[in-house]
């Protein structure tokens, strides 16, 4: 058996990967398997029957006593090492466990906001003595945790903040002033991860502060479009004395906390919409099962099985690629180990050499939540408008996460800054194989003896999708220069051109290991939902590229590019209608998404 190889981050890019050399969800072992299902009982059991009583929030005890049962269960301490009480399991599974507890409305966001960024920074940035008083406690649920980073006058730009950390005369302690807001479980935290400004400091510090301290206050509930079960309150620091040995990492250090923090709630919420996604999925073809309209149910009409496919199809590509990246995520954190690295800090490396991935989950899972629920809502028509459905909870609860953990906007512009920084360090080399797409352009096209094997001509699209990619970010690089992060269009449309690409192939990967496993003909539908994945993409790639080409470019050059994209892009005869229609087909019959 061949050695698996290492891959790096948006190496993806540049290079074809092995379906061999990713991971897939069929491949989850018993134990697996059993975290995931006492995630659903635990919904199933703790939350799904009080949904109407945690979104009126009238009792304040609810949503914490129902953390502290998560917490007995062991739920609130996945990442955390069994040394420190938790149950230290790798990436990819505490990423399932995101997944199953994804389903949870506004508790889900309460868990992901209490285990993600309001234990992680501690965890991974804390002394021992630190960590050895506060992570037991947060692991079993005993106190729960928030992260004190947005402020009114910054939001995206986190590093703005104004709230001040001035240490005393004698040296014990920092006095705390400012104020927070869209601060998730501030109701009920025991322990705040606090963001402040040591003088004229360029970059933030990090604290951690007891929420009982003096001179702490709470703003009342937010009223909120969505999550309304969800503590969500502004917090106000008022000369508040933390003491000097809770600054977490060093003085000036914090930004890079929130950044990396960040990187891992990014990848975090691609794994948790795939739970929301796959429960609205669910309800979807429950209520098209049962309607009935015209003497037969609604389930049989093309209109709504197109839809019914197309959110199994975009479910599907994003676990793809959420478990693709997870894996290699842990592949790179145990690189770093072997390397003699503590796991604290192979963990931040590992996750900061994908942080590209993450970005791109980030945007294409909460959009493709967005689209399911969407399309949830109309596939229940007028029912799906009333507070009775799930589906209608679903939809508010779903559109912020297209503004948590950095707006997509940002994300996307992230994504590829990110990637040309790696360029411009050496890590990733796009320049030869970009001038090796340039050479293409220029030369007569292969007309050789097609290859007609599985795969063979998807994985062609795909290679295709990737030259258009270099050559156009290759061409703007060049032409806008220093001012590429002010022409926020054109960086946009390369953007969503860099996701298509890495979903499309993440699910050609994912298909391909899975017909090696099993069979091709136990994988119809998933082959089915790959090629309608790739149809597709050939047209938004091409969109996005040309909009990018007519921004930037001009005469020839421009005529030229464009000619190249058209090749790039171009797709053979496909019939998209009849492969939604098997893959919906199955989804009727299992009542279920089953996918």
């Amino acid at each position: 058996m061949s050695e698996k190889k290492t891959i790096r981050g948006a190496e993806f890019l540049i290079t074809e990967t092995a379906a061999n050399d990713i991971f897939i969800p069929e491949e989850w072992n018993e134990e697996q398997k059993m975290i995931a299902q006492m995630c659903n009982d635990f919904l199933a059991a703790e939350v799904h029957p009080h949904l109407e009583e945690i979104d009126k929030a009238e009792d304040t005890s609810l949503m914490p006593s129902i953390m502290d049962k998560a917490g007995q269960l062991g739920l609130l301490g996945m990442s955390v090492p069994e040394e420190l009480g938790g149950m230290g399991v790798d990436f990819k599974t505490s990423m399932l466990a995101t997944e199953a507890l994804g389903a949870g409305y506004s508790f889900s966001v309460a868990y992901g906001a209490h285990t993600g960024i309001g234990t992680l920074p501690l965890l991974y940035y804390g002394t021992e003595e630190q960590k050895a008083k506060y992570i037991p406690k947060l692991a079993t649920g005993e106190w729960k945790a928030s992260y004190c980073l947005t402020e009114p006058s910054s939001g995206s730009d986190a590093n703005s903040g104004r709230t001040t950390a001035t240490l005393s005369a004698d040296g014990t302690h920092y006095e705390l002033t400012g104020q927070k807001m869209w601060i998730t479980n501030a109701g009920f935290a025991n322990l705040h991860t606090v963001f402040a400004r040591i003088g004229d400091d360029e970059n933030l510090t990090a604290f951690l502060v007891e929420a009982d301290l003096e001179g702490i206050t709470l703003n009342p509930e937010e009223k909120k479009m969505g999550i309304k079960g969800s503590s969500t309150r502004q917090v106000f620091y008022n000369n508040v004395k933390v003491p000097a040995e809770n600054m977490l990492s060093d003085r000036g250090n914090g930004f890079k906390i929130a950044v990396n923090i960040l990187n891992i709630g990014r990848a975090k919420l691609g794994g948790g919409v795939m739970g929301g996604c796959k429960a609205a999925i669910t309800d979807s073809v429950n209520y098209a099962n049962e309607r009935e309209q015209f003497g037969r149910s609604i389930s049989k009409y093309g209109a709504i099985r197109h839809k019914l496919a197309e959110q199994c199809v975009r479910t599907f590509a994003t676990e793809s690629a959420v478990y693709r990246a997870s894996q290699n995520i842990d592949d790179a954190i145990q690189t770093l180990i072997d390397g003699g690295m503590s796991k604290e800090k192979a963990t931040l490396k590992g996750i900061e050499q994908f942080a590209p991935e993450c970005a791109i989950l980030k945007v294409y899972g909460s959009d493709t939540l967005d689209y399911v629920v969407d399309e949830g809502v109309q596939i229940h028509g007028g029912m799906g408008y009333s507070a009775e459905t799930h589906i209608e909870r679903a939809y508010r609860d779903a559109r912020i996460n297209k503004i948590f953990e950095g707006t997509n906007e940002i994300n996307r512009m992230l994504t590829v800054s990110m990637i040309l920084k790696k360029a411009m360090k050496g890590e990733l080399d796009l320049m030869g194989p970009a001038m090796a797409v340039g050479n293409e352009l220029m030369g007569i096209p292969d007309f050789g003896a097609p290859d007609e094997s599985l795969f063979a001509a998807e994985k062609g699209y795909v290679a295709n999708l990737k030259k258009s990619v270099l050559m156009i970010a290759g061409s703007a690089a060049q032409k806008v220069g220093e001012k590429m992060a002010k022409e926020q269009e054109i960086v946009m449309n390369i953007a969503d051109m860099i996701n298509m690409v890495y979903i499309t192939e993440s699910t050609l990967l994912r298909v391909e290991k899975m017909v090696s496993i099993k069979s091709e003909n136990e994988c119809q539908e998933q082959l089915d939902m790959m090629r309608v994945l790739i149809y597709d993409a050939c047209d938004a790639v091409n969109k996005s590229g040309k909009d990018a080409l007519n921004a930037f470019a001009e005469g020839d050059e421009m005529r030229m590019m464009l000619m190249g994209l058209k090749r790039f892009t171009k797709h053979g005869p496909f019939n998209a209608k009849e492969a939604r229609q098997r893959i919906a087909i199955k989804l009727i019959e299992k009542n279920q998404y089953c996918y």
